[in-house]
């Protein structure tokens, strides 16, 4: 069965309830408040793209357009990081180390970390729909790869370098090549 339609970005995703000014210091603070942090820019483009959606009508938004697509294809080029502005990106998302970096997820939650060299995307040609969810408190190893459409819970740790290719529950730590998901000690119960 076909996965269901991605966002499609014709609205301003960033989360609710906070300025683009306000998501901005919280992203500053997330990337300890380095100016020159790679993963401080690749998320204040999408931010910014975000919130260029919401200014009506169209033709103001336009020069704001321009501005985002250029930036976000020289962040990508500079910084080593693919993420469009169509992803709903959750609160204090860090993008610890840079380069090699392509997310294509449906949605990712808040206080996530990123680290360099991970994927994110589907998994065959057949369903371009076919994305991972990621949950919050999702720390994501160096060379991660995960594909399809698959939920990633709450609190779950992926190892370096992991194909994930199945849903991981919440509480557990996803390892190997295809990943294997087993409890994490103190967090999960097997049962």
């Amino acid at each position: 069965m076909p996965a269901a339609p991605n966002p499609d970005g014709a609205r301003n995703a960033n989360p609710a309830g906070m300025t683009f000014g306000a998501l901005v210091a919280e992203d500053f603070a997330t990337h300890g408040r380095k100016f020159f942090a790679q993963g401080f820019w690749a998320v204040f483009w999408h931010r910014f793209g975000n919130w260029r959606m919401s200014v009506r009508p169209k033709l103001l938004r336009m020069p704001l357009t321009v501005i985002y697509r250029i930036m976000a294809k020289v962040t990508e080029m500079l910084c080593g990081v693919e993420m469009p502005y169509s992803i709903p990106l959750g609160r204090r998302v860090k993008i610890e180390h840079f380069g090699g970096i392509i997310i294509s997820a449906r949605a990712i939650g808040d206080d996530v970390i990123i680290r360099q060299n991970t994927t994110m995307g589907i998994a065959a040609l057949d369903d371009l729909n076919a994305r991972p969810t990621i949950g919050n408190r999702v720390q994501i190893g160096v060379g991660a790869v995960i594909l399809g459409d698959i939920t990633v819970g709450d609190d779950v740790v992926i190892g370096a370098n992991a194909v994930v290719i199945r849903s991981v529950p919440p509480g557990h730590s996803a390892m190997g090549v295809p990943a294997i998901s087993r409890p994490r000690r103190g967090t999960a119960k097997s049962g």
